[in-house]
């Protein structure tokens, strides 16, 4: 036993002296795209400074998550490590704490594509350190690493060994221009993905190679008109209002005209997709779920004749049959998806947000 614990000790004293190598950098000197709201004071927001105390403190706190966001840089380290302080010890009982506070790496390869490469746990505490990949090839690659989807980021730091190079990305993917932004509820925002590179929108971003801005407010995706201004500030390719399951059919009817008007009167010719309630697999067997979200699905689908009717002609209906499969396996709790439902969910959209992106 005495051996064991000698042994032991022997190996976390060499992990602790292999991150001790690793020369930390700011993560801001790099590229940080999926930034809703490029010029906040504050790099890691979803929400501007001026809407502090204009909008319910639900939102505004929620628009502090990092959702969505990433890091960009190329380096030719054989390491790297990260450090950052999350500004709260946020968990949840369906959730992973690496999805809700932790960091995702991917690289780029020479085919375009994206591939995971290690994921960065926290710990139960505020401060967190982690070595996300050991024994690289020493070659320059190119980086995304995505932040937490259900929490802030306080400060966030890239650890490489001394002597090797990292930088801001060579390549200009995924593309900025014409970026896809995405609004909508606990779902678009990544509940319940077990890290963040497997929310629906940085699936999406990674198969696109272009940027998806994820405006997703866990529980209140409520068609807030503030919101609607933010992403009117966006020169956007495609417009997303996927937030009707924070929404009733009165809520419907009573703000949604205002919110598509916001967006309709800055960018009157960029598409605008208006996405059904995803059918739920409790609707199988709960009747009242099943009546309510048919109801809300058809107050959408009246709105979306009336806009068809004033002519409008960039605006279109996305039904949610067969979103996340047939076979209710794609939640966690009957409602919010998992990594299959993510993944579905990702394999359905794509294909119609590249029939309508204007780039």
């Amino acid at each position: 036993m005495k051996r064991l614990f000698m042994l032991l000790s022997l190996f976390l004293a060499l992990c602790a002296t292999a991150m001790a190598q690793l020369h930390y950098h700011e993560a801001t000197q790099f590229k940080v795209i999926g930034r809703p709201v490029p010029d906040a004071s504050r790099v890691y927001t979803r929400l501007p400074d001026s809407l502090k105390g204009k909008v319910r403190d639900a939102l505004w706190n929620l628009g502090q998550n990092t959702a969505g966001m990433a890091v960009r840089f190329c380096s030719n380290a054989r390491q790297i490590g990260v450090r950052w302080k999350n500004h709260s010890v946020f968990n949840m009982n369906h959730m992973t704490a690496t999805g809700v506070r932790g960091l995702d790496l991917y690289c780029l390869q020479d085919d375009g594509q994206w591939v995971f490469v290690n994921s960065a746990r926290p710990g139960g505490r505020l401060a967190n350190k982690s070595k996300i990949i050991d024994n690289l090839d020493g070659r320059e690659h190119e980086y995304m690493l995505y932040l937490p989807l259900y929490e802030d980021i306080d400060s966030l730091e890239i650890g490489v060994e001394e002597g090797t190079g990292i930088g801001n990305p060579r390549m200009a993917l995924p593309v900025e221009s014409k970026p896809v932004v995405w609004y909508g509820t606990s779902i678009t925002q990544g509940g319940c993905a077990s890290r963040p590179g497997m929310a629906a929108t940085n699936i999406v971003e990674r198969r696109l190679n272009r940027v998806v801005v994820n405006l997703g407010f866990s529980g209140n995706g409520k068609l807030d008109p503030e919101v609607a201004e933010v992403m009117a500030k966006h020169d956007a390719g495609l417009y997303i209002m996927d937030m009707l399951p924070n929404c009733t059919s009165d809520l419907i009817n009573e703000k949604i005209e205002r919110f598509y008007t916001i967006l309709r009167k800055a960018h009157p010719d960029t598409p605008i997709l208006l996405v059904e309630n995803p059918i739920f697999p409790p609707t199988r067997f709960d009747s009242e779920m099943r009546k309510e979200i048919e109801e809300k699905n058809a107050t959408l689908a009246k709105f979306y004749k009336k806009f068809r009717a004033a002519g409008d002609k960039n605006v279109f209906f996305v039904s949610s049959a067969g979103m996340i499969g047939t076979d209710n396996e794609g939640t966690v709790d009957g409602i919010h998806f998992t990594d299959l439902g993510f993944e579905r969910c990702a394999d359905y959209m794509t294909p119609i947000i590249k029939r309508y992106l204007k780039e």
